[in-house]
């Protein structure tokens, strides 16, 4: 998320304005043989947002629907797609927010043109900060993918011979996004049950979640700790934790010195991977976006077309890619 709090605290306000202000609104009614969904993603350069999105449409091609790929990177954005998917006639959308935050203006703004909702990867949150439960939702445990990533970096370390006591973990953290917060929660738990020490864990706050983001928290974090030798580093994605990667290669850290695991399964760590030289990014807990896309908008379809309303919540699993096994792993999960 790269709003700051009082840029945020803005587009709620401008949010809820708007759709309170909007007026009725009449759905623009389709058939079934023609109907028409929206996908919109909070970054839509990224390249789990693009497969998402990608995959959404070749099942629409499959199944005789439409998808409009929309981008929402704020609040103001999001609602004016909305307007563009009613004015295209499309009866719904699928939907990663950028600030959860924004839930119950989206869903006002969608109930007035009389659209269905479905959330991916990120969920809406209520006014008392609870998941909106009546909003369909396709993700992860963040916590539980956290702890994966957790358990991954304390294995290697035994694999290495490391000393838990001499080593550093870099906490990339992004707290005012609830899914990181699960992520990297679930990580330090799984460190912390191995046997790594609570004191060795320092945190770089990043304003974003993209890899420039982290690299700016990062490396002061590297400047004041000079005296470990070896570190882990963990984040809510692998392009944060690249960052970290990075900012560690500029400090002078050999990527023997360095145990870097990501979250997702995009091109930046098939990149990371197809390197001739191995780096500090050992692996990435990797999720099918694809599938991710597909199903969320399979199930948007069906409540469409059938009028069968998904599940509450439903979560994926996630499988560890390394350098060994990247190109197996992503056959498997059709990244």
């Amino acid at each position: 998320m790269s709003l700051t709090i009082p840029m945020t605290r803005t587009l709620l306000g401008m949010a809820a304005g708007l759709a309170l202000s909007a007026g009725p609104l009449t759905a623009q009614a389709q058939s079934d043989e023609d109907v028409k969904m929206g996908f919109i993603v909070k970054k839509p350069e990224q390249a789990w947002f693009i497969n998402e999105q990608e995959a959404a449409t070749a099942l629409g091609e499959e199944k005789g629907f439409e998808v409009v790929r929309l981008s929402g990177e704020d609040g103001q954005e999001v609602l004016s797609a909305i307007d563009n998917l009613n004015s295209q006639g499309a009866e719904g959308f699928v939907i990663c927010p950028p600030d959860v935050r924004l839930g119950p203006a989206i869903m006002n703004r969608a109930k007035q043109y009389g659209m269905k909702v479905v959330t991916v990867d990120d969920r809406f949150l209520n006014s008392d900060g609870e998941p909106m439960e009546d909003v369909p939702h396709l993700g992860m445990s963040g916590y539980k993918i956290g702890e994966q990533v957790g358990n991954a970096i304390a294995e290697e370390m035994d694999n290495r011979g490391w000393d838990p006591d001499e080593v550093a973990a870099l906490r990339i953290t992004n707290y005012e996004l609830p899914t990181a917060k699960e992520r990297t929660d679930g990580a330090t738990a799984a460190l912390l049950e191995s046997g790594f020490k609570k004191d060795n864990i320092f945190d770089a706050p990043q304003q974003n979640t993209d890899t420039s983001s982290a690299f700016s928290a990062a490396s002061p974090v590297f400047s004041k700790r000079g005296d470990f030798e070896h570190w882990v580093i963990y984040a809510l994605n692998e392009e944060s934790v690249l960052g970290g990667v990075r900012a560690s290669e500029q400090y002078g850290l050999d990527p023997d010195q360095v145990i870097g695991v990501g979250i997702n399964g995009s091109g930046a760590a098939f990149a990371e991977f197809s390197r001739e030289t191995p780096t500090g990014f050992y692996g990435t807990v990797a999720v099918s976006s694809t599938m991710h896309g597909r199903q969320s908008a399979d199930n948007l379809y069906q409540w469409i077309t059938e009028g069968e309303k998904p599940k509450a919540n439903t979560e994926t699993a996630g499988k560890l890619m390394t350098r060994e096994n990247w190109e197996d792993v992503r056959e498997e999960l059709g990244l």
